[in-house]
């Protein structure tokens, strides 16, 4: 990428002012080719440690590395030239001290060259992500439902249902809105909770199973593009079928190759004379 294309990228304080403004588009991408196609639609890519259940077909993103992080941050770092692009810090990176944090989050950016980390938490993490954005490290943060959380909260589930919960989820919004970080992402949270703490921040959030009052949205790419034919979440809008399509082109292929219509001539090279 040359050095006039990354200036025209959105940067994190340019999400940051985009707070009650034009919602903000943001998608996953993991990869440079994918990276490619949804640049100039979206605001902002996030690779999301997602990845470990999307592209390597784990059971949750628990097991997802920093090198794996790292190595699809320069994918897609490859393909963009417009979006803000933001990377997972995955689970164990970040939760034991704001000081290890700081270290694989520099990592993140300097071998990456992406634009900022994500990390999930509320009030328990607002003391990592205000020493991480002192030193110039910019942060999404990451509210509600938590994914890296999947075995101490029992599942995935929606949030916000209980008093307890509402109450936490409102800390955590306060917390994590002043504590530094340039937007903040909703998940799986009670759409009138999503709505009343969307309002009550300085920050944008962004929104997923959340409330189409948030300054934002955000879906995973193979979810929305309907790679996935097993299980679609609630909150998850299908704006294509693609995993039909690409088994049907496998199909039409595999028919070709048994029967020997392909390759065909005009598919193979002859002797230059």
């Amino acid at each position: 990428m040359s050095a006039a294309g990354s200036l025209k990228r959105l940067t994190p304080s340019r999400i940051r002012a985009m707070k009650g403004g034009a919602p903000i588009v943001c998608l996953t991408a993991y990869t440079t080719p994918m990276a490619r196609l949804l640049d100039e639609h979206c605001d902002l890519l996030l690779v999301g440690d997602s990845l470990g259940m999307v592209l390597y077909g784990m059971e949750s993103t628990v097991s997802v590395t920093l090198d794996m992080m790292i190595a699809h941050g320069k994918a897609v770092m490859r393909g963009v030239t417009r979006s803000c692009v933001v990377v997972d810090m995955p689970f164990g990176s970040y939760q034991e001290s704001k000081e290890l944090a700081y270290r694989n989050a520099v990592r993140i950016l300097q071998e990456t060259g992406c634009d900022a980390v994500k990390l999930e938490g509320g009030e328990e993490m607002a003391e990592t992500i205000a020493f991480l954005t002192a030193r110039g490290v910019p942060v999404l943060g990451h509210i509600g439902l938590m994914p890296q959380q999947v075995h101490t909260a029992g599942g995935y589930r929606s949030v916000g249902h209980s008093d307890e919960e509402v109450a936490k989820i409102r800390r955590d919004a306060d917390a994590v809105g002043n504590s530094g970080a340039f937007a903040v992402v909703i998940e799986g949270t009670v759409e009138t909770l999503a709505r009343e703490v969307s309002a009550a921040i300085a920050v944008p959030t962004i929104g997923i199973g959340a409330s189409v009052a948030c300054d934002g949205q955000i879906l995973v790419s193979d979810d929305m593009l309907g790679l996935f034919n097993d299980f679609t979440p609630r909150f998850v809008k299908r704006y294509d079928e693609l995993g039909k399509r690409v088994g049907a082109a496998a199909a039409a292929y595999a028919d070709d190759v048994r029967s020997r219509a392909f390759p065909t001539e005009e598919h193979t090279f002859k002797r230059r004379s």
